[in-house]
């Protein structure tokens, strides 16, 4: 996986949870790792020495990879809600990142196309 790729899926979800997060000193990071590969993350928050669940993040790779999905799931006092998907399609030199948000309603993801973005990489 290219070096842009990968900075580009972090800053993403940076900024997700910098959005998020009231307080950014208070965040307490949990990763979970597999072969090398980080394919989950809880944030906690920490409120005068106690934590509680903030948002979980799950992320799943392609055979070479590359992150392909990186889902957002809030914390709503009882359980994980889902939240957001961010969705990542590899063609030649360019990346495409689709942007979804979660409707209850439906019980599913529905796309924002306005959050769509391609990026060319020379370095793929």
């Amino acid at each position: 996986m290219s070096f842009k790729a990968i900075l580009f899926a972090v800053l993403v979800v940076i900024c997700s949870v910098n959005v998020l997060a009231e307080n950014k000193s208070n965040l307490i990071y949990n990763t979970t790792e597999v072969n090398g590969l980080k394919v989950g993350e809880t944030v906690y928050k920490s409120d005068n020495g106690t934590l509680t669940n903030y948002m979980q993040y799950n992320y799943q790779y392609d055979a070479q990879k590359r992150i392909i999905e990186s889902e957002a799931l809030k914390w709503n006092g009882m359980e994980w809600k889902k939240d957001m998907c961010i969705r990542y399609a590899y063609q030649g030199k360019s990346v495409t990142t689709t942007y979804y948000k979660w409707n209850s309603r439906k019980g599913e993801y529905t796309l924002v196309p306005e959050m769509t973005i391609t990026i060319d990489n020379p370095n793929m």
